[in-house]
């Protein structure tokens, strides 16, 4: 496998499990996992994994001002990617 592969598979992994730990902290009303990791997270290469996570267990999907900083998240992470590409034939 490729490390670049092997890498965005564990980071997306990873992202998902941090979130559902953060989903059950909240249910039990314990300390939570702040937004900026999460946020950090998501946009070092594990944003598949985050949105798996968020829409299996319904976590972060109401908070605006959340959706809203991942989106941004995305839309760098996109742009990232495009420019690699171009430069990189990826």
């Amino acid at each position: 496998m490729q490390p670049l592969f092997c890498y965005v598979l564990s980071m997306n992994v990873f992202a998902f499990v941090v979130f559902g730990i953060d989903k059950w902290l909240a249910v039990t009303q314990r300390k939570r996992i702040s937004e900026k990791t999460l946020l950090a997270i998501s946009f070092i290469g594990g944003s598949i994994g985050a949105i798996g996570a968020m829409l299996l267990f319904g976590h972060k999907t109401a908070k605006s001002s959340f959706l809203w900083k991942f989106s941004v998240v995305l839309v760098l992470q996109i742009g990232i990617l495009m420019l690699l590409r171009h430069y990189f034939d990826l």
